[in-house]
């Protein structure tokens, strides 16, 4: 008997040819669209995308003779990532919705959907690989980056654990995208040639000022410039000469943010709203008449105050490493967990698309201290940093 997998069916070719190729490969296939958000008055489109993403879902399931089923998870959508993204705006932190969005809805939410369908998995386009190992009698999924290192979505599921990558399957994280289109146009796929969706997970590209202002109310503060000789970047410029009583001391201070108060720097400008701005943001400051590019380096939502320098190599948006509080540590695999007291060398990223870095992981009885071999640019409360080791993604944490 042919096992039964729920296919995530987006409107989009990723997930058209997920859905094909697992007919292909005998299993019984069931489409299912989410539809996670309804209002379309923030976002940057003329067209209402979940209606067009919707019946193009439904035409490939059509195609293929699959049964279709839209679920309305807007309710849930909005308590766990829309909510979430207010909160953590509104503490002057960035977050990314798109991991939060992988892990409480697309494999919590939509998999509990798809058990109840009486589903053996759940697939979706993700350009991921997934390999099972038996490690001490147990298996042990392993997240692999996307063979197409142009595609690799593997930081998207950094947060996934052992039991729903044990009920997921990646069928197209082997290929190349060009692949992937191909196989679509040769299925005759309604998607073939449409374009990649963008912005935020589930709803679109938006303007992320309108977005916050549902909740967040405009407020005017003051933009200020830091000249890089004027603030207090003190692990940027640190040396071999540097003594630490103890490598805690280390430690703590290569990952401390830097401090500002509401009189550092110049008056440059106004904005509408600290919480609006993430740092490392170089465009919507409004503030021209600079020999370089200003930066946000820092922001101070108490406060309202946007602290910003001149192009992006200005050393206060560069750090050293950053911290992971115990709460906020994920290990995909919880086998390779660190104790207290260990350290380990990984390569990391803190944001999609970033190159991988070479890192030291330190676990202390507080969090995981990430120590990066070079300055990194923009680190943000409420990224993410995920470790991997060769092209598995071992573990991943929220930056305090």
């Amino acid at each position: 008997m042919s096992k039964r997998v729920v296919v995530g069916l987006s409107g989009g070719v990723d997930s058209s040819v997920t859905a094909h190729l697992l007919l292909e490969q005998g299993y019984e296939v069931i489409g299912m669209f989410m539809r996670n958000w309804v209002d379309d008055s923030v976002i940057i489109s003329e067209e209402c995308p979940w209606v067009e993403d919707s019946n193009d879902a439904l035409a490939v399931a059509e195609k293929l003779g699959i049964p279709f089923h839209v679920i309305d998870l807007s309710e849930q959508y909005k308590e766990r990532i829309v909510d979430y993204m207010f909160r953590e705006y509104e503490k002057g932190r960035t977050p990314n919705p798109d991991i939060l969005c992988n892990r409480e809805v697309k494999f919590d939410i939509f998999l509990k959907a798809a058990l109840k369908l009486k589903a053996d998995y759940v697939a979706t386009g993700h350009y991921v690989q997934k390999e099972t190992i038996i490690k001490d009698g147990k298996e042990v999924h392993r997240l692999l980056a996307g063979a197409d290192p142009n595609k690799d979505q593997s930081y998207f599921l950094c947060q996934l654990n052992q039991e729903q990558l044990g009920r997921a399957l990646f069928p197209i994280g082997h290929l190349q995208k060009p692949e992937v289109r191909a196989i679509a146009k040769e299925a005759d796929l309604i998607t073939a040639e449409k374009k990649d969706s963008q912005g935020l997970c589930f709803i679109g590209k938006v303007r992320l000022p309108d977005f916050l202002q549902q909740q967040l109310s405009p407020k005017k503060g003051e933009i200020r410039e830091l000249t890089s000789d004027a603030t207090n970047f003190a692990n940027f410029a640190l040396n071999g000469d540097q003594q630490f009583a103890t490598k805690r001391e280390e430690l703590e201070f290569l990952t401390q943010p830097y401090d500002y108060t509401p009189t550092d720097g110049k008056l440059v400008g106004e904005h509408n709203g600290a919480h609006y701005y993430t740092i490392g943001q170089r465009k919507g400051l409004g503030v021209g008449g600079t020999p370089e590019p200003l930066f946000v380096i820092e922001k101070d939502t108490d406060a309202n105050v946007i602290y910003t320098g001149q192009g992006e190599n200005h050393p206060g948006l560069l750090r050293k490493g950053l911290f992971v509080p115990n709460e906020e540590v994920h290990w995909v695999r919880e086998d390779l967990a660190l104790n207290v007291g260990e350290s380990k060398r990984y390569m990391s990223r803190i944001r999609y698309r970033q190159p991988l870095e070479g890192a030291e992981i330190f676990c202390e009885p507080d969090g995981l201290y990430v120590i990066f071999d070079n300055y990194q640019k923009g680190i943000a409360p409420g990224q993410f940093v995920a470790w991997y080791d060769d092209n598995e993604l071992i573990g991943s944490g929220e930056i305090a």
